[in-house]
């Protein structure tokens, strides 16, 4: 059994789980989420807190569900009252963002400026080439971020592209270096 899915989920003020069914709804101050809870598992609210378990004790269907359901609703639960951000920040010559309302406009040395239009639920904001991509649903905020960073990864010998704020790019020595160090003879 999962150790994760035993653990309670704290409800913070102002948000609420309402279970109809199989469908569980959380309601905060900054929106509300959906999720059909699998078969084979309940979610209650006990004491200000949420409870996840099992309907049979160690069963193999609802085993690999158990531990997913639990992190899903406390994503949901994190999400409608603080939200989730990703930050993305662009490195090059030429390389630019620009942010208006739900879209964002990059220019990436293509020969076309590209346009992103945001799903619903996500904002774009853009400050000194860092790109914050924010919204309530962490799966969704992930997406938008890795399909904005697919346009242009960092490549490894200059390190221009769009990279996650504090993720680390392996960089290669050039031919420059490798000539230097290497004087073959005849």
């Amino acid at each position: 059994m999962s150790k994760i899915a035993k653990k309670p989920i704290e409800l913070k003020t102002g948000v609420t789980l309402t279970m109809q069914g199989i469908k569980a709804t959380v309601a905060g101050p900054k929106g509300t989420l959906n999720f059909d809870v699998p078969k084979g598992i309940k979610a209650e609210v006990k004491e200000n807190q949420i409870v996840v378990s099992q309907v049979k004790e160690n069963d193999k269907l609802t085993n690999a569900l158990f531990g997913l359901t639990r992190a899903t609703l406390a994503n949901f639960v994190k999400g409608v009252s603080e939200g989730f951000e990703k930050k993305l920040e662009l490195t090059g010559v030429g390389y630019r963002a620009q942010g208006s309302g739900n879209n964002l406009t990059l220019n990436l040395g293509f020969s076309h400026p590209v346009i992103i239009n945001a799903d619903p639920g996500i904002q774009f904001k853009v400050e000194e080439n860092v790109i914050s991509i924010s919204g309530i649903d962490k799966i969704i905020v992930g997406d938008t971020a890795a399909k904005v960073r697919a346009l242009r990864p960092p490549e490894p010998y200059k390190g221009k592209g769009i990279k996650y704020v504090g993720e680390r790019i392996r960089r290669k020595a050039g031919k420059a270096a490798k000539a230097v160090g290497g004087a073959g003879g005849k």
